[in-house]
């Protein structure tokens, strides 16, 4: 496969809501020259005229007229900056509970996670307080295959006794720093933290004045560069897990997803999975331009003959229909832990299970209660297992989904369990039970 001159590194942004993650990666955006200074004045007029004034950086990605009339981001944006080092992908994600599972598509598309932290008095606490987003966001993020975080303590121009204060940037590092730990990331795991004031743009391009007593440390471009590539599994079979399906005139059916391990070519068969439609590709973008192929880690859009946007939705695989296609699966057998469940967990409950782009509920079968340490079993065929305990459990999806062992394809073996609208439990699957495919040519038109 051809190499592109700069690779690609998909970036995610998450973060307690409000913490400012939209106006951080817009505000990004425009200093990169990404935005022009006529379009930001129009998005500044637009805002001025909803009483949202100081959203008009956040309306770079915040296109939805929801988003922009409740002032906060619901669905997943997708744009593209490049500096002198690398190609990126910025995944803007919603921090409002209520649109949790979007997160998580996001999430499980990113090589890095920028988590933002309003550093300003009282927003901190509530960010990881009971109610707060930001260690469930944390957790999401490990558990979905983030191996390098940059921690942006943004709205530093707000502290307080001061702006820019010194003493509260290292309380809420120190904080932060320990919440990183205890949902699992390790030495092993690049992670940076940087001050900024996303709304005024201070530390996110260029080094600002303001901190600069006390502040020596990287850009929050500067730590993006400094992140490294993860390993792109080209040579394995195709996998695209779709986010999302959109009719477009002139073209037709587009599904859009990033390639987690193969190549995708204009003229290649593929399959998508669950729903067994076999198609062809007509063509491949990725970020509006045609490409002759993309490879693993690029986020594309494909034209397909023939299938109708109905036939397709977010959490299908798509899989070259000749070279070891993706299945449904009947059930899948996963190590288990339970995390934070308020009483005790026996067979037949059924959480959502979110697994790449995918949200399905499963049922569950316990097979085993393990030492979380040394993994030997403790018990076979437990009564029920509760939060601290690790298990092996046999899960059921309630409607037909794709995944994969962990070994294989790990972006397709990873999962969250939720219920209660809070991550209860996390797993990866060692084993699957493939349904038998019954083939759909796609629709006569």
């Amino acid at each position: 496969m051809k190499k592109d001159s700069k690779a690609n590194i998909s970036v995610v942004f998450i973060g307690h809501i409000d913490s400012g993650k939209s106006t951080t990666a817009g505000h990004l955006l425009y200093q990169l020259g990404c935005i022009d200074h006529q379009t930001l004045e129009r998005y500044e007029q637009e805002a001025t005229e909803l009483g949202k004034d100081s959203y008009k950086y956040a309306w770079i990605l915040d296109n939805l007229k929801a988003e922009r009339e409740r002032g906060i981001t619901i669905d997943i944006s997708l744009q593209k900056f490049e500096t002198s080092k690398h190609c990126f992908t910025i995944i803007d994600a919603p921090g409002h509970r209520d649109f949790l599972k979007n997160l998580i598509t996001g999430t499980s598309q990113a090589d890095v996670a920028i988590l933002v932290v309003d550093a300003s008095n009282g927003m901190f606490e509530q960010g990881v307080g009971k109610y707060g987003q930001m260690k469930e966001h944390l957790l999401l993020a490990h558990t979905l295959g983030v191996k390098q975080l940059v921690v942006a303590i943004n709205k530093m121009d707000c502290t307080e006794p001061l702006p820019y204060d010194q003493t509260r940037y290292n309380d809420c590092k120190n904080e932060t720093m320990t919440y990183i730990r205890e949902v699992g990331f390790d030495d092993d795991d690049q992670v940076t933290f940087v001050p900024i004031s996303g709304w005024c743009g201070e530390n996110i391009v260029e080094k600002t004045q303001s901190m600069s007593s006390w502040y020596d440390g990287p850009t929050l471009v500067e730590a993006l560069d400094a992140c490294h590539v993860p390993p792109r599994p080209v040579d394995k079979p195709l996998r695209i897990p779709i986010q999302d399906v959109y009719k477009i005139g002139g073209v037709g059916t587009v599904p859009v997803g990033r390639i987690e391990s193969g190549i995708i070519r204009p003229g290649m068969e593929v399959a998508f999975a669950p729903n067994n439609i076999v198609t062809t590709v007509q063509s491949v973008e990725r970020h509006h331009k045609s490409v002759l192929e993309a490879g693993a880690g690029s986020n594309v859009g494909f034209a397909v003959q023939n299938v109708a946007v109905k036939d397709l939705q977010r959490g299908n695989v798509a899989s070259n229909a000749r070279d070891h296609p993706a299945t449904a699966v009947k059930s899948f057998t996963a190590h288990c832990i339970i995390l934070n469940h308020p009483g005790k967990i026996s067979n037949g409950y059924c959480p959502i299970i979110d697994c790449h782009t995918a949200h399905v509920a499963c049922s569950f079968k316990i097979l085993e209660k393990k030492d979380r340490q040394t993994g030997k079993v403790l018990e076979s065929n437990p009564p029920f297992v509760e939060s601290g305990d690790a298990c092996t459990v046999e899960m059921r999806p309630t409607k037909p989904v794709c995944v994969d062992r962990f070994d294989e394809f790990p972006q397709l073996g990873r999962f969250a369990a939720r219920d209660m609208d809070k991550t209860v439990a996390v797993g990866i699957i060692t084993s699957i039970e493939p349904q038998e495919p019954e083939i759909d040519e796609g629709d006569d038109w």
